[in-house]
């Protein structure tokens, strides 16, 4: 038995035989081509582009579908990497410069890029290098007509071992017979890493040299809540895991069996527990886990990847689908977040400094109001076929929200100058999701119908923390003492005024803080569809006195480490 310790990246156990998958590399032969062939290697070199670029965006889609569209966003980097000038226009310069066929020239450009990023210290940056290698491949496999790897042909359940994965094989796991996968290198901040999440099966990463040691067939034990990694172990220890695997998958059942009963705590509090969606098609998603209805609807799906802009039609149509689709529960829009990390080519949005904080979000749209009206009137005309709601993302203060509700009011005035139909009454709120936001949220209660809550920016803002840095990500703590008092203050400043408050943020998705969340008084919890299950079952095992006690407790500690700690040990204690 021989116990190897790497890098936590899916929580879970999973015991089974070794797949180990080698390193995929290509052989691209070298042959000296003509000016003549120029142009027919550049058509197989564009054709190659267009076939990856229908691969990706069909994976996206079948990603967003099945996992969710955080995970599909994935994916937006491997399409930058496709359209990015540079490249296409280095390897036809040096096709014509050479005369070399242009699967070896576009091999020789991609090892160049990825010696570049290679030398960059920010971890965060060397880890992008494995999205070009995983677009680079998927062109040169269409280049010299190579398949990929696939994972249909498993006959058992299997823990994959490689030196590394690409999000595109992670993908591919999906609903196949992989129970959990070890790899050489990777992070926590790695693609990779977040898609293993998303499939609910346990991953150890970084273990540097694991694929020298292990063989296809070779019994393995995986904790990816520890990192832990045994190989060949002894019955001993193999009972063990086995009794935890079960205890684990006996949980889940627990958990599933409660979740079409209401969000109700043991003293009868109920709260709305919705989910977060950008297509629509993860809707059967959300109804499949237990959720009600869609607490943050993003729409910069629809701006992505494309030449022009979405038209108001083609958002009514998409907003009218989810509004009949989950009716009559709630749905709420937030108007496009764009800018930060989410890039739109046709505007030509200049490069920033500092993009997320700069000209995004509400921002953009007050600068742009013709964009910003069309998607008003798109959400407005959609109101009419369901229960619609209309959110602001990233509001700072009083004038930004009274600039935003000026234009929606204008928008009313034309539709009903044409007769069209909208819901006159619909619900207007605004994202606390920045300091100034948490701190003046008394005054925006009064300009509002409801508050979200998105603790993702309010967290790194509030505690300066790039979390996609792995430098400083061991500071994004959510239960930071700061962190928890704003929250408070935002829910006791919405409830004074008489308005509903949620949180859409990641935080809310934690089962660790659901019961503290819950006894500090917040209304809705919106997260992704997976975690539904588990936060019902929680809300459903205390009741409202012992949440609030809980909360009062955590207010009083000193450090996220110890709110998180208290938590989870308080946690443990009510569902066992």
């Amino acid at each position: 038995m021989i116990k190897f310790s790497g890098i936590a990246a899916a929580g879970g156990i999973s015991v089974g035989p070794a797949y180990k998958i080698g390193r995929e590399e290509f052989v691209v032969p070298r042959e000296p081509i003509t000016d003549q062939d120029i142009p027919v290697q550049i058509q197989l070199f564009e054709e190659a582009l267009i076939k990856t670029r229908k691969e990706i965006v069909e994976l996206q889609k079948r990603i967003a579908a099945d996992m969710g569209q955080d995970e599909a966003e994935i994916f937006d980097a491997h399409l930058l990497v496709l359209e990015d000038r540079m490249l296409i226009e280095d390897v036809i310069s040096r096709l014509k410069k050479e005369h070399f066929n242009v699967a070896f020239i576009f091999s020789e450009v991609l090892k160049k890029y990825i010696d570049v990023f290679s030398k960059i210290e920010d971890e965060y940056l060397k880890e992008r290098i494995s999205d070009i290698n995983d677009v680079g491949k998927r062109v040169l496999r269409n280049l010299l007509g190579k398949q990929r790897l696939a994972f249909d042909d498993l006959k058992e359940k299997v823990i994959v071992v490689a030196h590394d994965l690409s999000p595109s094989d992670t993908a591919a796991m999906h609903k196949k017979n992989v129970s959990g996968f070890v790899t050489d290198i990777g992070g926590k901040t790695s693609h990779t890493a977040i898609m293993a999440k998303s499939l609910e099966i346990p991953a150890v990463v970084g273990l540097q040299d694991i694929t020298l040691k292990i063989k296809t067939g070779d019994m393995l034990i995986i904790d990816g809540s520890t990192g832990v990694v045994i190989l060949e172990p002894d019955e001993a220890t193999l009972a063990v895991y086995q009794e935890e695997e079960k205890k684990l998958k006996g949980i889940t059942e627990r958990f599933f069996a409660v979740k079409d009963e209401p969000a109700i705590t043991k003293d009868g509090k109920s709260v709305v527990i919705n989910g977060n969606i950008e297509l629509p098609e993860e809707i059967d998603s959300i109804k499949m886990h237990g959720g009600t209805g869609i607490g943050l609807y993003r729409t910069e799906f629809f701006y992505m990847n494309r030449k022009g802009l979405p038209t108001e039609e083609e958002q009514y149509e998409a907003y009218r689908s989810v509004a009949e689709k989950v009716a009559p529960c709630e749905v709420i829009i937030r108007t496009v977040d764009l800018g930060g990390d989410k890039f739109l080519s046709q505007l030509q949005i200049p490069v920033e400094m500092k993009p997320f904080l700069g000209w995004r979000a509400i921002r953009f749209c007050l600068a742009r109001p013709d964009i910003f009206k069309t998607q008003i009137r798109a959400i407005l005309r959609a109101s009419v076929h369901g229960k619609l709601k209309l959110m602001y993302p990233m509001i700072s203060g009083l004038e930004e929200l009274q600039q935003a509700n000026k234009i929606v009011g204008e928008v009313k005035q034309e539709l009903a100058d044409k007769k069209l139909a909208f819901d006159k009454d619909i619900k207007i709120g605004a994202m606390i999701e920045v300091p100034s936001a948490a701190i003046t949220a008394d005054i925006l209660a009064k300009e509002a119908d409801f508050f979200s809550i998105g603790t993702n920016d309010l967290i790194q803002y509030s505690l300066a923390v790039d979390r996609t840095n792995e430098k400083v990500a061991y500071l994004y703590e959510p239960a930071h003492p700061a962190v928890l008092r704003m929250v408070k203050g935002i829910i006791e400043a919405g409830h004074r005024a008489g308005i509903p408050v949620a949180m859409c943020g990641e935080m809310a998705g934690e089962p660790a803080f659901a019961v503290m969340l819950l006894g500090l008084g917040l209304d809705e919890f919106s997260m992704p569809p997976q975690v539904i299950p588990e936060l019902k079952y929680i809300i459903r095992s205390v009741t409202m006195k012992q949440a609030q006690d809980i909360a009062s407790q955590a207010l009083l500690l000193s450090t996220g480490k110890q709110v998180e700690e208290f938590s989870q040990r308080k946690l443990k204690e009510i569902i066992g």
